[in-house]
């Protein structure tokens, strides 16, 4: 969805509201309607994960390894403890690709991490998946930009850079953080796909190791 249009709904939104407040409940209403679509529409609901939000992918498809997911990812969020990193938190959530698939139930497990130390860097998120793939396995990391309502909402304020709006707006240090963040969370994942593969008798060498998007870590 266009952001004109996302801030035309806010636009329209604000202005009905204040209007509505003065001289008409209908429009008041209207208003808080139109800046909640406006505001649906640029963050997309709780659980959805949409395409244009993921800035850097890594991805490999690991031959006869159908049945462990759930190691990939438990010896993943292992490695990421033992590292140490600070200010990281794991969850795992159900995530759809859009709203309509959410509702008919089409959802896959993501590992996801949040860095809590900075918070310029806590809408930089990343998701990690390991999904059966016939008789192989399908694992993959994103780094993602979903900021919260709250956040979303402070970087609509005029001249005000509380909240990175784009990846540009991080200063040298930010980026630094960020740059290390995605590393070390990447190079753990790497750690259990190199774990999987010698069990499973293949060659871990043959891992293209370099993510494909901003960052480019290896």
């Amino acid at each position: 969805m266009s952001k004109p249009l996302i801030w035309f709904l806010i636009g329209l939104g604000f202005f009905l509201f204040f209007i509505g407040a003065l001289f008409s409940e209908t429009l008041l209403i209207l208003g808080l309607v139109s800046i909640g679509a406006g505001l649906f529409i640029g963050l997309g609901p709780q659980g959805i994960l949409k395409k244009e939000q993921v800035l850097d992918t890594w991805a490999i498809l690991i031959e006869q390894a159908q049945g462990r997911t759930e190691g990939v990812i438990r010896d993943t969020a292992s490695f990421i403890q033992e590292s140490r990193a600070p200010g990281l938190e794991m969850e795992r959530q159900d995530l759809a690709p859009g709203m309509i698939k959410g509702v008919m139930g089409k959802t896959r497990e993501f590992l996801v991490i949040t860095e809590r130390n900075n918070s310029r860097l806590k809408p930089y998120q990343i998701f990690i998946n390991s999904r059966d793939y016939g008789d192989n396995l399908d694992v993959s990391w994103h780094l993602t930009y979903r900021p919260s309502l709250l956040e979303a909402i402070c970087s609509l304020i005029p001249y005000i850079n509380v909240i990175p709006v784009m990846l540009r707006d991080l200063d040298l240090f930010d980026q630094q953080d960020l740059r290390a963040y995605a590393t070390n969370v990447h190079h753990c994942l790497l750690k259990a796909v190199t774990k999987l593969m010698i069990e499973a008798n293949q060659d871990p060498s043959k891992i293209d190791r370099k993510s494909r998007g901003f960052l480019g870590i290896s």
